[in-house]
């Protein structure tokens, strides 16, 4: 499974455009004085701006709640989680996030970690919503808290908490110790408890952005 992409439009630098890969757009716009550029979650999202001025999209976040008018939005009440990565080929330096969908509430936020990949950091941010939620299910309304949904836009990780089987290729060493003693730790949850949440994919080309998105390049 492939992980999630991004474009980006180039209103204004030495060749204005969408690119797809942000080291193409880079080429655009570093030492570019005045550059106009920002990323989007879908090519039809990125198509959509190209033919609009910068100023409707400068200085918004790309999780700015387009979701709440599409035809068929995602569950308001209901939590999202996600991961990034600082360095190249979504491994590096990781951080990971939930919030909750409709207020936008940071509920959790880990990192960051080194030598991580994202996928990696959507597991684990996805099982510690869910055990977050299992603890404070009791305190929170029905809707809210046991059976609230969890939101995640990596198809990889919702399959390896399904599975409860974090399978990644990741190799381990001594700056990245922690992280594999997180998803040991994440695995025995998952092992040990049963939850009422449904785990589900947030449909980016429809929806936009997750909320819980860092809104890096």
């Amino acid at each position: 499974m492939s992980p999630k992409s991004k474009f980006y439009v180039v209103w204004k630098g030495r060749k204005s455009g969408i690119f797809s890969t942000w080291e193409a757009c880079a080429d655009q716009v570093k030492g570019f004085t005045g550059a106009e550029y920002k990323a989007f979650a879908s090519r039809a999202a990125a198509e959509r701006a190209f033919k609009g001025d910068y100023s409707q999209y400068a200085g918004k976040p790309a999780s700015s709640g387009q979701w709440l008018f599409a035809p068929e939005p995602p569950i308001a009440e209901s939590y999202c989680v996600d991961a990034a990565c600082s360095g190249r080929q979504r491994m590096g330096r990781l951080e990971y996030r939930g919030v909750h969908t409709r207020t936008g509430k940071e509920i959790f936020r880990q990192g960051p970690f080194e030598n991580g990949t994202n996928n990696v950091g959507e597991f684990l941010a996805l099982v510690h919503a869910l055990a977050w939620l299992k603890h404070k299910g009791p305190a929170l309304s029905t809707v809210e808290g046991i059976a609230a949904p969890v939101y995640s836009d990596s198809e990889t990780a919702i399959v390896w908490v399904k599975g409860k089987k974090c399978k990644t290729e990741l190799a381990p060493d001594e700056q990245n110790a922690p992280l594999f003693e997180l998803i040991a730790r994440a695995e025995f949850w998952l092992a040990e408890n049963e939850f009422q949440n449904p785990v589900l994919k947030w449909d980016t080309e429809a929806w936009g952005e997750i909320p819980a998105d860092f809104n890096r390049k």
